[in-house]
């Protein structure tokens, strides 16, 4: 399946969460920086639902920081997911984990500050929480968000992909509620093989679909 942009794949991904019943203002759409940002935006407009951020950040390997060993959040407990199968593979130098952590919660943080500015954090106690992203490959991202998530104590947690890796699917299911994907390919190389327009969603875009969000639900 191929799909036209990040916009479209939301809302295809929105019409089949509303025949999920998914809609209301006890649902809150998060969405993965920043590629998800667009995926969940579409989401959130469709079943008026109020849009937050993950503040997530993938940590590479030693001098391969494309490939992704585990992924960090922050929250009243920052968490840290690795991909331990993946790192036994591996030469990771002694102290380097404990240091790419500190760079990327500085990150996190900073981050913070420009994408949510005046807004706050959504609460997401007992509501149904909707986990959105452009497309998932190990899932490294989405797992620690997951598992910040249910330290907030959420009544549901559900993912909605346009397209995600067959085995990271059968893996994913086991630790959330609902799975809404649209695609899931065996093989699976690279999330922007499956988009015509797979351009890097900016910093610029991801504040003004936050901001729309946040001026739709106050009307």
């Amino acid at each position: 399946m191929l799909f036209k942009n990040r916009r479209e794949a939301g809302k295809l991904l929105a019409k089949k969460l509303s025949s999920a019943r998914y809609e209301g203002r006890e649902s809150v759409v998060i969405g993965l920086l920043r590629g998800g940002i667009p995926v969940a935006y579409e989401i959130a407009s469709a079943l008026g639902a109020p849009l937050d951020v993950a503040l997530v950040r993938k940590i590479g390997a030693p001098n391969q920081e494309e490939l992704a060993i585990g992924a960090m959040v922050d929250g009243p407990n920052p968490k840290v997911y690795l991909n331990e199968s993946l790192i036994s593979h591996i030469y990771i130098p002694d102290g380097y984990l404990k240091k790419i952590e500190r760079i990327k919660l500085k990150e996190i943080r900073e981050r913070e500050k420009i994408y949510r500015h005046e807004g706050k954090k959504i609460e997401v106690f007992g509501k149904t929480v909707i986990v959105a992203d452009d497309g998932i490959a190990t899932g490294a991202s989405v797992r620690v968000v997951i598992e910040s998530l249910k330290e907030e104590k959420p009544a549901r947690i559900i993912i909605a992909v346009p397209v995600i890796a067959a085995d990271t699917l059968k893996e994913l299911k086991k630790t959330v509620d609902d799975v809404i994907v649209l695609s899931s390919p065996e093989e699976f190389y690279a999330v922007g093989a499956f988009y015509e327009d797979f351009r890097q969603t900016t910093d610029e875009e991801v504040i003004e679909l936050l901001k729309k969000s946040r001026s739709a639900a106050h009307m």
